[in-house]
């Protein structure tokens, strides 16, 4: 997106990096929008420059303009930062390198003079190490330094119609919660921040789906995935089917439109705003009911949805494990949570690959040498906050990986061995958890509660996970699980909607739990069940004019019947 200005004094032009009509190898990474504003483009090349992102700009007037560009040394210290880049405005090369000072900021890039109204602009990646760029500024009044709240012209939102139901999260329990309500014959929008559905089980992401189908597989057998190894390509084949199958429902996809807020009416959602995270167009999407698949359980932090953070108390739930203490649950609370991982993996050629050095990594990457990362390259920390500090996490996983694999290649058995695919988009396992009118704990677990409003069926064990760190392991980004074992196990309905607001459910991560709680039950095959659970409670939200609370209540045979339960 561009905009400009005119006045008496000076033009002004804004160019938002996501709007770039050619990314060449640059990555659009909205991420972290909620934290530094915008989405941006990422040079994601694995240790290799990537190729020009290019636009064309319109300028109002032709003359002379400075030009600030918005980026961030995202590992500054002793070194040449690792994120550095170029700009090129028409034929001239800015004589600035990007991406060198400390924390989301303008840079000054210097004056150019631009010659005609339509001029090309150009990303020239110096190093292929996660450089980003967030935007560009021109402006013909050369005192004016652009501050970091820089107000963006933001389109009007315009309605994109009524809907009986909105879901918001196009992750594995965002879909199927969409394509249950569409078999029940409702208008469905399901709003999704990436271009790929499924979440954790995207081709982005790659991590398989687990845990039991539930009472009824009719769903899930479309958008899960094969137990591949994780991180695997066979990922791609598996987000394909996901695309067809949803592509053949009737829900309405609005894919790469990132939620922002929500209107609300008394203690009711009455609309969610979504920006398309290329164009940033805004549209505003009305519904009866809305179900939060966010996995942050944003629309319920929007709301004034109750929720919790963090692990609770052993003592609160009585969820103690003597002979893990404090790994499995902490006599005082605490912010720590099961952490995000990065996957990554690598390859044999028939040659010698060289990597680049990088001792901006090795202060996080010490001795430790690999070759691959699977799920226990994961990052959580009391002082780290896993919505707040996102980006910092990410990229803290980003230099564990270069730096563990940069030690790899020093032996020479790794002479021919190149990287293949390092993930960018972190696969989340906890953070926000929103409260129902029910908190599932690991007593419904191991007591093996059984509740009138079950929806939901699991068997698998309980699995927190603790950084090895916490044992005395010398690096902080691996993790181990702990895994409790049992049998069956049931999630009743009330753990799927808001305690407080009146029309929302959820279904995820963010369902109505504890951290112990979430071990068992947050794995994608359990957390579809959710959704499906959800869709089907929307339908029955619309047919008799009530809300989740209101199908609890008065509707708990029909919802069972419709997951595949036989009261």
């Amino acid at each position: 997106m561009m905009m400009f200005a005119g006045s008496a004094t000076a033009s002004e032009v804004l160019v938002e990096a996501e709007s770039f009509s050619d990314k060449g190898g640059w990555v659009l990474d909205q991420q972290f929008v909620h934290q530094m504003g915008s989405p941006y483009l990422l040079a994601h090349g694995m240790g290799k420059p990537v190729a020009d992102a290019v636009t064309t700009v319109i300028f109002p007037q032709t003359g002379k303009y400075r030009v600030w560009v918005r980026s961030k040394n995202w590992v500054p210290g002793e070194w040449k930062a690792p994120g550095r880049f170029h700009v090129k405005v028409g034929g001239r090369l800015l004589p600035v390198e990007f991406g060198t000072e400390t924390g989301w900021t303008w840079q000054d890039g210097g004056i150019v003079d631009v010659a005609g109204k339509t001029t090309g602009v150009r990303l020239i990646d110096l190093t292929g190490f996660e450089g980003r760029c967030d935007a560009l500024f021109f402006t013909t009044d050369f005192d004016k330094v652009p501050s970091d709240t820089i107000e963006r012209l933001k389109p009007e939102t315009v309605s994109a119609g009524q809907f009986d139901l909105v879901v918001v999260g196009g992750g594995i329990a965002g879909c199927g919660a969409a394509l249950a309500a569409d078999r029940q014959g409702l208008t469905v929008a399901l709003i999704h921040d990436r271009p790929l559905l499924g979440g954790n089980a995207s081709s982005e992401v790659r991590v398989h789906t687990l845990g039991i189908k539930g009472a009824d597989d009719t769903f899930l057998d479309g958008i899960d995935s094969a137990h591949w190894k994780n991180g695997s390509a066979e990922a791609v084949k598996d987000t394909e089917k996901r695309h067809r199958t949803l592509d053949a429902s009737g829900v309405k996809q609005f894919l790469s439109w990132q939620a922002f807020g929500v209107e609300m009416h008394g203690q009711r959602i009455k609309s969610v705003d979504a920006r398309h995270i290329e164009s940033g167009k805004a549209m505003r999407f009305e519904a009866k009911v809305f179900i939060d698949c966010t996995g942050d359980g944003w629309i319920g932090y929007w709301a004034g949805a109750d929720f919790r953070y963090g692990r609770e108390s052993r003592n609160e739930f009585d969820e103690g494990w003597d002979k893990h203490g404090e790994l499995w649950s902490p006599e005082t609370p605490d912010n720590r949570v099961m952490g995000s991982s990065v996957l990554w993996n690598s390859h044999r050629l028939d040659q010698p690959t060289d990597f680049p050095d990088v001792p901006w990594a090795m202060e996080v990457a010490k001795d430790h040498a690999s070759i691959n990362g699977e799920w226990q390259w994961e990052l959580s920390h009391n002082d780290l906050h896993q919505i707040d500090d996102a980006e910092e996490i990410r990229d803290h996983m980003f230099r564990a990986i270069y730096g563990s694999f940069s030690n790899a290649k020093k032996n020479p058995e790794n002479a021919n061995v190149a990287l293949k695919w390092v993930a960018h988009i972190a696969g989340k396992r906890e953070s926000r958890r929103l409260m129902g009118d029910y908190i599932f704990t690991m007593k419904d677990v191991t007591e093996n509660r059984i509740f009138p409003d079950t929806v939901v069926t699991e068997k698998r064990a309980i699995d927190v996970h603790y950084q090895e760190k916490l044992k005395g392991e010398p690096v902080d980004f691996l993790s181990e699980a702990l895994f409790y074992r049992t049998g069956e196990y049931y999630i009743p309905f009330r753990c799927l909607y808001s305690r407080n607001i009146e029309n929302l459910m959820m279904a995820g991560r963010c369902f109505s739990c504890s951290h112990v709680g979430l071990g068992g039950p947050r794995v994608m095959r359990t957390t579809g069940q959710m959704g499906i659970a959800t869709g089907f409670a929307a339908s029955l939200c619309i047919e008799f004019d009530t809300n989740p609370r209101g199908v609890y209540k008065n509707h708990l045979t029909e919802l069972r019947r419709l997951c595949g339960y036989e009261d």
